[in-house]
């Protein structure tokens, strides 16, 4: 089967659907470069298969999926029975689960970590500015504290975000977390926190996110 996945290799959204490939032992797949600096995510090629000009879009023989998460959800559910088999939850009431806290990365935990990152580290290296805005990160590491505090308390109770077993759930927190955490001068909002730092060390451990760390990001 050729898989090709539209984005860049820095990307973490594109660095989601790479983890989930990488979780299913499926190596093969190929990476058509999206260039966001020359503009190609606007061009008209590119908004046939994603309108809304953004990356990644994923691609098989058999369709064409853009947004991050769902096209993990659709790698784990097509490969369900490769490589790391828990991704999606092992019954009904464990992909409830996993969907939950998938809807709470992207609501609540993503949206302040995104500006920090950005305002911190992409908005400088690709984009121009010459300094972040202090009260714009500062507004949202006060409402990314709030948002670990509940990971705090839930993770001093159960090891992974969905209970027992590492899931797609923890999967798509991976890449902007750790970003955070090298990039920006924020990350000891995870560090400081007992259960928070043990689950993302834990999960940045595997050897799926060694991997792209090591080829996809250090090496740019």
């Amino acid at each position: 089967m050729t898989i090709k996945v539209y984005g860049t290799k820095e990307s973490t959204c594109s660095q989601r659907v790479y983890l989930a490939l990488h979780e299913k032992e499926i190596c093969d797949y190929h990476i058509v470069h999206v260039d966001l600096l020359k503009g190609e995510h606007k061009r008209p090629e590119f908004l046939k298969i994603q309108p809304f000009a953004k990356i990644p879009v994923y691609q098989d023989e058999e369709v064409t999926i853009f947004e991050s998460r769902a096209i993990v959800r659709y790698i784990a559910e097509k490969f369900k029975d490769k490589g790391t088999t828990t991704l999606y939850g092992r019954n009904l009431k464990e992909k409830g689960l996993v969907e939950q806290w998938v809807e709470v990365e992207s609501q609540n935990y993503n949206p302040p970590v995104d500006v920090i990152v950005h305002e911190e580290y992409f908005n400088p290296k690709y984009w121009g500015a010459t300094k972040p805005n202090e009260q714009v990160v500062q507004e949202n590491v006060s409402k990314l504290e709030k948002v670990l505090d509940v990971y705090e308390a839930h993770l001093s109770k159960n090891k992974y975000l969905a209970g027992d077993f590492y899931s797609i759930a923890d999967l798509v927190h991976i890449p902007y977390t750790y970003f955070l955490i090298k990039y920006t001068t924020k990350g000891h909002v995870i560090t400081s926190r007992k259960h928070v730092k043990a689950w993302f060390d834990d999960i940045s451990a595997r050897k799926s996110w060694q991997k792209i760390a090591k080829e996809y990001i250090n090496e740019s």
